[in-house]
């Protein structure tokens, strides 16, 4: 996240409001004072003046003056005052006869430091919404990710608090991808991370395999006082730079995401037997004999849900939801839980998975396969034509996938209603259908975004790109997960007491809270340019209108300028146990049920779905939460690092394309630049402002508009212009573009 340096720190009492107190009085002053400030008065005045004001720089004669103490006593006692706090380390003295207060005895503050490409940083203090900004010569050599003390003693121009670091707290084990230089004695790594602007050093004793030019992992060690850079520690050597494997592991290194299991979770994976006992069957549900299959892209290799259907009676069905039952498997605090609790999640770069579980339960024995008998935890309804739910009932079942669908088939069945099991496939399609429109007309939010896919040749290098249609096939599967998922969270969230009423229980929830005001006010300034008109602030009237927005815009030009700016003015889904609902989805109840293979609050709800079945109490709240705010955050870094993958492909595929000329419109501003995204790709560069011809270009954040001094021009998101390709840079994953000429909107 980009951080400015005028951002909001902690309150304090302004100059103003105590000048009248620190200000002597004039001579013709009538007022008198019935009697001189006693020394010890004296001393916790000055001291007070000194905290209120620590970047000023007082002399004596103003601390005797502003304390009451003008007099030749008075002067006398204040050195005297000021000698001993300087002796006591509470004030020191800056220049010669000029005092100010101790860092030491100013309030503290904790945080974590997030760096710039400066050196400087910004301090998030955790009982603060505000962060503090630190100038590179007071950060005391804090480095990215270290928790860090410090005290507020400075003003930014703007006039908010500037700190300064007093203590390194806890240096971050964070790794740092680079490329190593060696020479005949040391090892300098050569940082590509604009959150490290400093090289690290290794010795060269201790890692002698190093090679001149290699990609590699390391942590910070230590920064002495007086060197120049940090020591680290070599965690990995990734390989050569450019090797797709190389590039990849660096990716997953640089956000701290493992890309191997140690042995000892190999180990405990191997060792777990697969066996389904008489016991597993006899205290499951048999759905063996019901059609049962699997619809998933071409290239999956697990196959963690699977749909089965079953006519109960003319215009009546039994549809099942089964899910892969991990937590069979994986029990809590078992070597293989500490990992995917570690993990949070699987990761899905460009070219490959790094899973959550090892593959000896993501792809063999949580897999649901065709042709196998597998167990699972499933959400089972009956449900009419009219999308009534007649019954539900959730609990572990024991399945035999008949058949593994990729997409493509099972669309193939939609559209021409010919295939095997195609009266399943399309009553499954008709009622998905039917729940899709439903969703919708209750407020649901019609975000249909296509996915980036790339073509890659036998050694991971991108051939092509191209958007991945979603189709209904896909919606299919979309709409009974959706299901299930929202069933199981209203089923855990309340308990039904004997009276009939209901009682809160402790549950995992995934939540969208409703839109934020003043980004919908940005909004709806911002679709006006396209002659677009947006009412609603508030409630369901902005997924409705959006809707119809969203709808008008469909195949124009602007469509994913709109799109784009409608997502950002949403508010971001999270893990949590206090549920506030899912405003996207317009659900009271929702949470995440049917992927446990690859996220760990799947495998949280199905261990609280089956302690609430077996008439559990209400689980900790505080022990889930905590892991709910781990499961969000490590979410939030695989996403990081899967938009890492994808910009890095997006760079090497247009590396021979120096010069080509291509149309584009423009995806976004900033005070540096305007960015281009290629028709019909997910290809993005940016113009350098000040490459940009004919004008001295500036932008305007409040209009987000880049707009020229002399002429008067304007450029904002949706515009089209033809763009040249200037540099591709693989190793910052970046994309410069050169202006040809605008081609309107």
């Amino acid at each position: 996240m980009k951080k400015e340096n005028n951002r909001k720190g902690f309150d304090r009492k302004s100059a103003e409001q105590n000048s009248a107190r620190t200000a002597p009085k004039r001579k013709n002053d009538s007022r008198k004072t019935d009697c001189k400030p006693h020394k010890k008065d004296r001393a916790a005045f000055i001291m007070e003046l000194l905290s209120e004001f620590p970047e000023k720089k007082f002399s004596l004669k103003q601390l005797a003056s502003a304390s009451g103490g003008n007099t030749r006593e008075g002067r006398r006692e204040t050195g005297d005052i000021v000698a001993a706090m300087l002796a006591e380390g509470s004030v020191t003295e800056v220049a010669a006869g000029k005092y100010r207060i101790a860092a030491r005895s100013l309030p503290r503050y904790e945080g974590t430091v997030d760096m710039t490409g400066t050196g400087a940083m910004y301090v998030r203090i955790a009982e603060s919404e505000s962060d503090i900004y630190v100038d590179r010569r007071n950060s005391m050599n804090a480095l990215d990710g270290d928790r860090v003390e410090i005290v507020v003693m400075h003003r930014t121009r703007s006039g908010n608090p500037e700190g300064e670091v007093v203590a390194i707290l806890e240096r971050s084990r964070r790794q740092w991808v680079g490329v190593a230089e060696v020479d005949a004695r040391s090892i300098f790594v050569r940082m590509q991370s604009r959150k490290m602007p400093y090289d690290i050093f290794l010795p060269k004793r201790l890692y002698p395999q190093v090679k001149n030019g290699e990609k590699v992992s390391v942590r910070i060690v230590d920064w002495a006082p007086g060197t120049n850079c940090p020591a680290g520690e070599l965690v990995d050597v990734l390989g050569t730079v450019g090797d797709n494997d190389a590039e990849m592991h660096a990716i997953l290194a640089e956000y701290d995401l493992p890309y191997r299991f140690d042995q000892e979770v190999e180990d405990a994976a191997a060792a777990i037997d697969g066996t389904i006992t008489k016991a597993d069957y006899a205290e499951r549900r048999d759905f063996r004999r019901t059609t049962t299959f699997t619809v998933d892209p071409a290239d999956a290799k697990d196959f963690d849900d699977a749909l089965s259907v079953r006519r109960i009676s003319e215009g009546v069905w039994e549809i099942g939801v089964h899910i892969a039952d991990v937590t069979h498997y994986v029990r809590p605090g078992s070597t293989i839980d500490t990992e995917a609790q570690e993990r949070g999640t699987s990761v899905y770069l460009v070219d490959r998975t790094v899973p959550m579980l090892p593959e000896r339960l993501s792809n063999e024995l949580c897999s649901l396969r065709p042709n196998e008998e597998s167990l699972c935890f499933s959400a089972v309804f009956t449900i009419n034509e009219n999308l009534d739910i007649l019954d539900e009932w959730f609990g572990r079942t024991v399945i035999y996938s008949d058949r593994r669908f990729t997409y493509a088939e099972a669309q193939e069945i939609i559209e021409t209603g010919r295939g095997d099991y195609a009266e399943e496939v399309l009553t499954l399609n008709r009622l998905a259908q039917g729940l899709r429109r439903a969703r919708f007309k209750h407020g649901a939010v019609a975000f249909d975004r296509a996915e980036a896919k790339f073509r890659l040749d036998e050694t991971g290098r991108p051939v092509g790109i191209y958007f991945k249609e979603q189709k209904e096939s896909n919606q299919m599967i979309e709409e009974f997960m959706l299901l299930a998922n929202r069933r199981v969270a209203e089923f855990c969230g309340k308990r039904r007491l004997p009276s009939g009423r209901t009682a809160p229980r402790t549950m995992v929830y995934r939540v969208h809270d409703v839109p934020n005001e003043e980004k919908l006010s940005r909004f709806r300034q911002f679709v006006l340019r396209f002659g677009l008109m947006f009412k609603a602030s508030k409630g369901r009237a902005v997924a409705k209108e959006l809707n119809s927005l969203l709808a008008k815009v469909k195949g124009r030009s602007e469509e994913n300028a709109v799109t784009t700016m409608a997502v950002r003015s949403m508010a971001k889904a999270c893990y949590t146990t206090d549920n506030i609902g899912h405003y996207g989805l317009a659900f009271p109840y929702y949470t995440h049920f049917t992927s446990p293979i690859r996220r760990y609050p799947d495998m949280m709800v199905h261990r609280l779905l089956a302690r609430y079945l077996a008439g559990g109490k209400s689980a900790d709240r505080e022990a889930l939460e905590a892991l709910c705010v781990r499961s969000s955050e490590r979410e939030v870094i695989a996403a990081e690092a899967e938009r890492a993958s994808i910009k890095y492909k997006t760079v090497e595929f247009m590396a021979d394309k120096l010069g080509e000329e291509f149309e584009g419109h423009v995806s976004g501003l900033s005070e540096w630049g305007i960015y281009v995204e290629l028709d019909d790709t997910p290809i993005e560069g940016m113009i350098f402002l000040r490459d940009m011809p004919g004008d001295f270009w500036q932008f305007d954040e409040s209009r987000y508009e880049i707009f020229g001094h002399s002429t008067g021009r304007t450029f904002t998101i949706g515009d089209r212009m033809r763009v040249s390709v200037k540099k591709a840079d693989l190793q910052r994953r970046t994309l410069d573009f050169g202006f040809v000429k605008a081609l309107g909107r």
